[in-house]
């Protein structure tokens, strides 16, 4: 393994001249070594310490992990935030009401103490990254089971762990990379007061919605504004109204001079994942499990809750977020199936397979070594094939598909303490914390829309899945209601404690277990819990050897393709992406320009289509060409598109220039190459960009939120 280890650096040190600059999704630590110099060649004017650097304040220190699923990027002195509109949603969301519609209208902060605080929400800042590869597998033999290997790195990670100090602010990770074969230590520090400073309405920040979603040419402002507050002491800290403004080591300065193509761009942020050593077997699995698994529950329900925000403004608001979340990947699982298909991207790698088992023939030692990885990979992504499958349904039907089950789940412990006749005291406070828990899940949640939902999706289920993986309640179900999933659903939203605060209320002021053993949704969810994780279980038996053929495989793959280049799949730690503003073809007779502008919104505008409604204000700026500054002459761009490499995690993330100036942030990527996550696709795969001048029109010219511009440094 350390053989492996040493066999990896050497292959990344040797730079491939014909790789392509736009792939790769690069680790800070490295840039010295792997990119700079291409960089520079491209347009790149600051040096790798100017973006990393462990001692001094560098790029980095400007980009955070917003929520737990987006990056952004610090844009002043006093910590302004920039993502986007779809990472900022949910916030939006839970601050809006009927009377407050800040999705539909927007919100803009006129002072700090108008800014909004919000519960739960962090960032989170990168200190540094340290590679402990040879510490993690100083123990690890060749002879090992896959249980002793990960109990061995297990300890030695929990041991290099210990080497840094933390608190309830700092956390320290040791993650894996290339599938185990390499690892690295990365610690972070976390601020906990996050407040909401600004959106625009949603006909700006989701122009577009679903339909443009993943789509290019797009018209869309995807961006939000908060602020990291810290202690007054300038340490991270939970909320306080005593809490002042944060002072980052490092801000991003902002562009006023716009892009042209074939302009560097990079972008600083964090991918969430990426499968590009994925194998055909693995692909197939994707093609006939997940995908058609994913559109098809989610069509369904997604149908069913928007028939209800259609009709209603206050399930609208109560649903946005959840909505939103759904399609995203829903639209997302109908695209890469189409460019997997388009792209022949199976037979690619079958290919790469090909050429891996003759190199492999002619070494023994390589045989010996690799010989078993593919096989491996096979034999488990077919023998998990059913319980995936089933899995899956359970998640997207039932777990995750209907509210009023995974919240009942959630008395479980409060069951528990009830069932082993604990103390009062006990019970009263597992009681009193599920009472304070419900508070935000029913703000949030709209019974008539949940019970249509639940009563579907247990249809669907028993319709498409075995019975052999069907959990008790469902017989109960067809034994006492003939298998009339509407009746049933009706009774327990009739008679569930879960199916509104009112009844949940009532019975947490004196909880009872015969009242939970009686409770149609408790009941159901104990049952369909139970079964899931059965279902998981079983299907962990192929889980070690299909780590084992993964990593057999791209530790293969390394070796033998050595004069390449490498860098490590996605795994939601910072990495860096560079290339150009680019236009492309589509294809035949299809051209895309780079960028778009403000009269294709227009061009768009459709009143009777909640997607492409236009604001009144908009049009009247438009038509006056009130651009101010942020305009060229009497033309507004939107959105550019580069060649960057990016993923689900890159939302948000700030397109950086090569003097180290924000020029827009990266919101999507293109339908063409939506099979990119496991193919990158040069010719074709886009980053789409809302450029930061349109932003900074909007904040001015549109909300007359100038004051949030004042803060920011703008170079001209």
């Amino acid at each position: 393994m350390k053989k492996l280890t040493a066999l990896f650096i050497g292959f990344a040190l040797a730079l491939n001249i014909s790789a392509r600059a736009d792939e790769g999704m690069w680790l800070l630590p490295l840039l010295e070594k792997l990119n700079i110099g291409t960089m520079t060649e491209m347009g790149l004017e600051l040096t790798a310490e100017d973006i990393y650097s462990v001692n001094h304040s560098s790029l980095k220190d400007a980009i955070a992990i917003f929520g737990g699923g987006c990056t952004s990027e610090i844009v002043s002195a006093q910590g302004l935030l920039l993502t986007n509109h779809h990472c900022g949603y949910g916030s939006i969301q839970s601050h809006s009401t009927v009377e407050h519609d800040y999705l539909k209208d927007g919100f803009w902060a006129a002072s700090f103490e108008e800014e909004l605080a919000n519960p739960g929400l962090a960032v989170i800042f990168l200190d540094y990254i340290e590679d402990v590869t040879d510490k993690v597998l100083a123990n690890v033999t060749n002879d090992m089971t896959e249980q002793e290997r990960a109990q061995a790195i297990r300890t030695a990670a929990a041991e290099v762990q210990e080497t840094v100090e933390t608190n309830d602010f700092r956390m320290v990770r040791i993650q894996p990379f290339f599938s185990g074969n390499k690892y690295y230590m990365v610690v972070y520090n976390q601020y906990r007061d996050v407040r909401f400073v600004g959106a625009p309405p949603s006909s700006v920040g989701k122009y577009g919605a679903d339909t443009d979603n993943w789509m290019w040419p797009r018209h869309t402002g995807d961006f939000s504004v908060f602020r990291v507050y810290m202690s007054p002491d300038g340490e991270p800290a939970r909320f306080s109204e005593e809490n002042v403004p944060f002072e980052p080591k490092h801000y991003l300065p902002v562009s006023m001079k716009g892009v042209q193509e074939g302009d560097f761009a990079m972008i600083l942020g964090y991918p969430g994942g990426t499968t590009r050593f994925m194998t055909s077997y693995e692909i197939d699995n994707v093609l006939s499990i997940t995908h058609p698994n994913r559109i098809k529950t989610r069509s369904l329900r997604q149908e069913l809750m928007l028939e209800d925000m259609l009709a209603d403004d206050a399930v609208r608001i109560k649903y946005a977020s959840k909505y939103s979340g759904s399609t995203n990947y829903w639209k997302f699982s109908i695209g890469q199936s189409k460019g997997l298909k388009d792209l022949n991207v199976k037979g690619k790698k079958a290919a790469l397979q090909e050429k891996f088992t003759k190199w492999i023939s002619m070494d023994p030692d390589k045989q010996k070594k690799y010989g078993d990885a593919l096989d491996m990979i096979r034999k488990s992504i077919d023998g998990a094939a059913p319980y995936n499958h089933a899995s899956q349904y359970y998640t997207e039907c039932l777990t995750r598909g209907s509210e009023i089950i995974s919240f009942a789940n959630g008395a479980s412990g409060l069951y528990r303490l009830l069932d082993e006749g604990a103390e009062d005291e006990k019970i009263q406070a597992a009681a009193e914390r599920m009472k304070n828990g419900s508070a935000g899940y029913f703000k949030n949640y709209n019974a008539p829309t949940d019970q249509k939902i639940t009563a579907a999706m247990m249809k669907l289920f028993v319709t498409d899945i075995a019975p052999e993986y069907h959990a008790d309640i469902f017989t109960t179900i067809k034994k006492k209601y003939k298998g009339d999933f509407k009746k049933y659903v009706d009774k327990m939203f009739a008679t569930s404690v879960f199916a509104s605060q009112e009844a949940l209320n009532t019975f947490l002021a004196n909880p009872s277990k015969k009242v939970l053993d009686k409770d149609l949704a408790y009941q159901a969810a104990i049952s369909i819990f139970a079964k899931s994780a059965e279902i998981r279980r079983d299907s962990r038996q192929f889980g070690a050897d299909l780590a084992i053929g993964q990593r057999l495989w791209i530790g293969g793959v390394l070796e033998m393709e050595k004069d390449k280049t490498f860098y490590p799949d996605a795994n939601f730690t910072m990495r860096l992406t560079y290339g150009s503003v680019k236009a492309y073809d589509p294809k035949d007779a299809v051209h895309y320009k780079y960028y778009t502008t403000l009269e294709g919104v227009m061009e768009k505008e459709d009143p009777n289509n909640w997607e492409f409604v236009v604001p009144p204000r908009l049009k009247e700026l438009y038509e006056a060409k009130d651009y101010g500054d942020y305009g060229d002459g009497d033309v507004m761009k939107v959105c550019f598109i580069t060649n960057n490499d990016i993923t689900g995690g890159n939302s948000g993330s700030g397109v950086i220039n090569g003097r180290g100036e924000l020029i827009g942030l990266a919101f999507d990527g293109n339908w063409e190459a939506m099979s990119g996550d496991i193919a990158f696709e040069p010719d074709l795969q886009r980053c789409i960009n809302v450029d930061i001048r349109y932003v900074l029109w909007i904040m001015d010219k549109y909300a007359g939120a100038g004051h949030l511009v004042d803060e920011m440094t703008l170079v001209y």
